[in-house]
């Protein structure tokens, strides 16, 4: 996603190569910790965070090695690490439990059988995938309104239908994906709660 010359001027310290990482990387970071972290405020905590320890760590950064994947690791580690902490405030937890099933499980989900792709990568293309399935016409009010910006009434202009239509595409098509995508990551679910 960076080029040579941007993690060049990021492992130099340069604020506006640092901001365009952040610009580019808070929105896919976000979703990807939600995957984890139910609690806003600890998502938006860990990422903060893990962006604060890619500054610090800067200069040791290796201009030839994905700045992407450096991040998403740190995110993954930090969310395994609060889900630790939480499960160690349970009464019911047990330790041997939590190392198998749970933390294993989890940094595993990364790499098992995905030739380096990241978790995040893959959600991705799974969600363009459902997203790619739903009826034209309910792909077109979600682009528009979820990844356009679009307002609902724009789109219903635009469009020629109501903004209750709008809305019920939206409904529908969030429906849609969310059972699309638990179907694909059925066995995964017991461990991830996916936000759409």
């Amino acid at each position: 996603m960076f080029d040579y010359q941007t993690k060049l001027d990021l492992k130099k310290g340069n604020p506006a190569a640092y901001k365009e990482v952040i610009r580019l990387l808070y929105p896919r970071l976000k979703a990807y910790c939600k995957l984890f972290i139910q609690n806003e405020s600890e998502v938006e905590d860990i990422i903060q965070e893990a962006f604060i320890t890619l500054w610090e760590k800067r200069r040791t950064l290796v201009v030839s090695k994905s700045v992407e994947s450096w991040i998403f690791v740190v995110v993954r580690n930090r969310c395994l690490n609060r889900l630790k902490r939480i499960k160690l405030e349970d009464e019911d937890f047990e330790v041997e439990n939590l190392k198998r099933k749970d933390l294993q499980y989890l940094y595993q989900l990364d790499f098992i059988n995905r030739e380096e792709k990241s978790m995040e990568e893959i959600l991705g293309e799974s969600l363009k995938r459902a997203i790619d399935s739903l009826p034209p016409k309910m792909k077109k009010v979600l682009i528009a309104c979820k990844i356009d910006g679009k307002k609902q009434q724009e789109v219903a202009q635009e469009l020629g239908i109501s903004l209750k239509m709008v809305e019920k595409h939206l409904a529908r098509a969030k429906r849609h994906l969310h059972h699309k995508m638990i179907r694909e990551y059925k066995r995964y679910t017991a461990r991830l709660l996916i936000f759409f």
